[in-house]
């Protein structure tokens, strides 16, 4: 039997992704591997891969495509959305890849190399259901402050354009004392800071005596946790409850992911959102209204099939008169598995490189005014970690990102950091004494 010592995993994707690498890094540790940061070093190598974007597909293929010119002396695995999505794609053209994993299997991984090891024989591990038996406390995490938390997995909204609920099932809540018991576990390490994690954290505990607001209020309860944030937050379940509890639980940030995708109501009609642009800027007003201070952040999609001129004005309208201190804007491009491939993907790519950059542009002048209003003011900040030019780094509760002078000792704890410059994307600021 081949003996393991070293192994290497490259993750693409989004916090759902890294929170699977943290998991596989920690099985694969406790059965004695050792984490390298290099390829070449490794006996074992993964990529852990995403389907949403088709760049993170192109470069993953690349990978892939490279390791099959070289002298193979590691086993290599690929987990991920990808696995779900192109088990007989990645089969036939990589004849060299050893095994497949799907998102619903990393929690396996151990048993799929024992299996691997013992017959030799080449196997993609896929389940279709979610499974609630992960054991999320064998995870070695990135941080030693900030740790990822998942409260549920799979998706039930099926939006045309997405791969998630065909890549990572139905949806399906974990139980809240598993997650209570994790944050207090995680607490109990010196973490300071956790991201409750799902595909709509929204809809959190459906069917069940616990709704998402109800969670919020028994994590905020938990001694010593600073400060709790969420990703992603689908309007369409946006309540009013959840909003409250931003705004009296000390521990909840005031920072809320709330993609609205298209400002139009017939492309949104076409995407199977599920809401109306008017329903969003009521929704994103309440917010604003409700929780003092509060950031928003956005995902766009800007050339969705038949997407008119006039829709996309719409897109500009609810950008603009929205404001968003974070936005991830994208042009269309076709994913196999979802409803919209079956859509003409009638718009130029001319046009959609404009309407991106047109967006794009006018999100670089939001930063700019956003940025420049909070110069002069102080804000707390988690210091995280050292920068790369020796300065220190962390965000404000906002979702800001910060650098500024500072001791080593502070690392870990909340400072009051006034902000003195700017530059893209980035605050510059001073811890006051």
């Amino acid at each position: 039997m081949q003996k393991l010592k070293k192994f290497f995993i490259r993750t693409y994707g989004c916090q759902m992704n890294e929170l699977d690498s943290e998991l596989m890094v920690g099985l694969l540790e406790k059965r004695g591997l050792t984490k390298t940061d290099t390829e070449k070093d490794a006996d074992l190598i993964i990529y852990n891969t995403c389907s949403v974007r088709d760049l993170a597909e192109r470069k993953v293929m690349g990978k892939l495509g490279i390791l099959s010119r070289k002298k193979k002396k590691a086993l290599i695995g690929i987990a991920g959305c990808m696995v779900s999505l192109k088990k007989e794609r990645l089969l036939e053209k990589f004849g060299h890849v050893d095994f497949l994993i799907g998102t619903n299997n990393v929690h396996e991984i151990n048993d799929i190399l024992d299996q691997l090891l013992k017959t030799k024989e080449k196997r993609a591990h896929i389940s279709e259901k979610s499974p609630l038996d992960i054991d999320y406390l064998s995870a070695k995490r990135a941080s030693s402050l900030k740790a990822y938390v998942s409260i549920m997995r799979g998706c039930n909204n099926y939006c045309t354009y997405c791969v998630v609920p065909f890549a990572r099932g139905r949806e399906i809540s974990r139980q809240s004392f598993q997650i209570i018991d994790e944050t207090k576990y995680l607490v109990d390490k010196g973490y300071k800071e956790i991201m409750l994690l799902g595909q709509n954290v929204n809809s959190y505990g459906k069917g069940s005596n616990t709704s998402f607001a109800d969670l919020l209020g028994k994590l905020d309860n938990i001694n010593g946790l600073e400060r709790i944030r969420f990703l992603t937050s689908n309007p369409h379940d946006m309540t009013k409850d959840i909003m409250y509890a931003m705004r009296d639980l000390p521990s909840v940030c005031e920072f809320l992911h709330f993609p609205f995708q298209s400002g139009s109501d017939r492309i949104l009609k076409k995407m199977n959102r599920k809401y109306t642009k008017d329903e969003y800027l009521q929704k994103a007003a309440s917010l604003k209204e409700i929780v003092p201070n509060i950031k928003l952040g956005t995902d766009i999609i800007v050339g969705f099939p038949t997407e008119s001129e006039n829709d996309y004005q719409d897109t500009v309208e609810v950008f603009t008169k929205v404001g968003f201190s974070l936005a991830f804007i994208f042009s269309y491009s076709p994913r196999k598995n979802t409803v919209a491939y079956r859509f003409e993907d009638d718009i130029p790519l001319d046009t959609k490189q404009e309407r991106l950059h047109k967006l794009l542009d006018l999100y670089d002048k939001m930063l700019t005014k956003e940025k420049t209003k909070m110069i002069g003011s102080t804000y707390e900040v988690l210091v995280e970690e050292n920068n790369k030019d020796g300065r220190l780094k962390g965000k404000t509760r906002g979702w800001d990102k910060v650098i500024f002078d500072g001791d080593q000792s502070t690392v870990g704890s909340i400072q009051k950091v006034k902000m003195i410059n700017y530059k893209p994307q980035t605050l510059i600021g001073k811890i006051e004494n």
